[in-house]
C-alpha cells in the first residue's frame, strides 16, 4: 500500500508516468514507492538511445522483452520508471534520459538534488 497522495519532485500530486507501457514498481503506472522499493524506482524519465544502451551495459536490459513478466522492452520516446541511481549514474556518464518532473517521486529527492532533474526536465 502506497502513502496517499504521492507527491511529485515539485511539491504537488505526483502525475501518471506511462500505461503504455505499464511502469511503476506498483505497475500502475506511477513512480509510486514504498520501503519495498530498495530500488527506489522513482524517477519519470523518456528514454532515449543512449540510456537504453547505458542501462544494458550496466546490468539492466530494458529493450528486449520479456513476455514472462508482462515487459514489451522499452523503445526510445517510450516514458519509464527507472531507478534514482541508475538515472545518477546515467547522468554521470553523460546519457541521462529526460525527466518528467510532475511524475517524478519526490523520494528521488533523497538521491538527485532537484536542480540536477530541473537540468533534465522534459519540455
Amino acid at each position: 500500500m502506497t502513502p496517499s497522495p504521492s507527491l511529485n519532485v515539485l511539491g504537488g500530486p505526483l502525475k501518471q508516468c506511462s500505461l503504455q507501457p505499464l511502469t511503476g514498481f506498483f505497475r500502475n503506472g506511477h513512480c509510486d514507492t514504498c520501503a519495498q522499493d530498495e530500488g527506489c524506482h522513482t524517477v519519470c524519465v523518456e528514454v532515449t538511445a543512449d540510456f537504453l544502451a547505458f542501462s544494458l551495459t550496466s546490468g539492466n536490459d530494458l529493450s528486449t522483452p520479456a513476455p514472462e513478466y508482462d515487459f514489451p522492452g522499452l523503445q526510445p520516446g517510450d516514458r519509464w520508471c527507472v531507478c534514482a541511481g541508475r538515472w545518477q549514474e546515467a547522468l554521470e556518464a553523460g546519457v541521462a534520459a529526460p525527466v518528467a518532473l510532475t511524475a517524478t517521486h519526490l523520494r528521488s529527492l533523497e538521491v538527485i538534488p532537484l536542480a540536477l532533474l530541473q537540468k533534465h526536465a522534459t519540455a
